[in-house]
């Protein structure tokens, strides 16, 4: 005999179950919807603006297809911008990744001042990009500099030197060295969790097999932080490809050291040429996507201990 009143014995674990299931959909709702009001939306807005030709100046607006790439690409600036920027990208993601990883294994242990230490690396990137490269200019300053001041009392040069806006390679180098004082301590945070999650066992297990240290670098360590170094790649790549403040602090608008987004700032905002400067947002964006895709395709891989 059925009994009024009492509930069936799977129906409270079967809602439970559909709580649980939608539970953590439901907490990231908001932050996937401002999100894409914040990101989503505006990537789709300026896809569609970068085929249309638009002048504040002018009233109205007209398709104009593939016009606004080709006028772009024939722009020597934005040629020079577009080769400094893969040359940002290269030393930024190459620099950052490398120091991450060295500065990751040196704090790995447990050691006295460890908390302090971590709490200095962490401050450049703190740090807003534009103070840094306030900072970095009078390090750089041609007249007063530290770095004039200390190869001159050192003797390396005779007299003080110009570093950035007169050679294009010295001046991409030295301003993409600024933002990787900005990269690598985030770079460090990534790679050092990664070692952390790697259990002691592994490293004896190799010691009983005979593996020396560079043996058991190689054989585990490396293939275990793989995750963590990919993640540290992509996010150095977005951020170098996507330099500006350095650039417009220590550079100004000299071509030299031009990078792609100081062209889209040049082209949208100086020259009121928005539908030139969709135009290179677009081809920046979609290089940023593929460019990060093929990092995590290389190096990212799954782990399991």
């Amino acid at each position: 005999m059925i009994q009024l009143g009492r509930r069936r014995p799977g129906t409270a674990g079967a809602k439970s179950r559909l709580r649980r299931s939608w539970l953590p959909y439901a907490l990231v709702a908001p932050l996937v919807i401002v999100v894409g009001g914040l990101v989503f939306y505006p990537t789709v807005a300026t896809s569609v603006e970068a085929f249309f030709y638009s002048d504040p100046l002018l009233s109205g607006s007209g398709f104009a297809g593939l016009s606004n790439f080709r006028t772009a690409f024939s722009d020597p600036l934005t040629q020079t911008s577009l080769v400094n920027t893969a040359l940002y990208g290269i030393v930024g993601v190459a620099g950052s990744t490398l120091l991450g990883i060295s500065f990751a294994f040196a704090m790995r242990n447990n050691f006295r001042l460890r908390g302090l230490l971590l709490a200095i690396v962490v401050l450049p990137w703190a740090l807003p990009p534009v103070a840094e490269a306030v900072i970095w200019s009078w390090i750089f300053d041609p007249t007063f500099g530290v770095l004039n001041s200390l190869l001159k009392s050192a003797h390396i040069i005779g007299a003080y030197h110009v570093w950035v806006g007169l050679d294009r390679l010295t001046s991409v180098i030295l301003i993409e060295l600024v933002q990787i004082w900005q990269l690598t301590p985030l770079s460090t945070l990534i790679i050092l969790a990664s070692l952390q999650t790697i259990p002691k066992e592994l490293y004896e297990a190799a010691e009983l097999d005979g593996a020396g240290g560079w043996s058991s670098f190689h054989r585990v360590t490396l293939p275990l932080i793989r995750p963590g170094i990919a993640i540290a790649a992509v996010q150095a790549l977005v951020l170098s490809l996507n330099v500006f403040d350095q650039v417009y602090v220590l550079n100004f608008n000299a071509p030299t050291a031009s990078s792609a987004t100081l062209a889209i700032y040049a082209d949208a905002f100086q020259n009121l040429n928005f539908g030139e400067g969709y135009a290179l947002s677009l081809v920046l964006t979609l290089a940023t996507v593929v460019l990060a895709l093929g990092i995590l395709g290389l190096v990212y891989r799954h782990v399991e201990y």
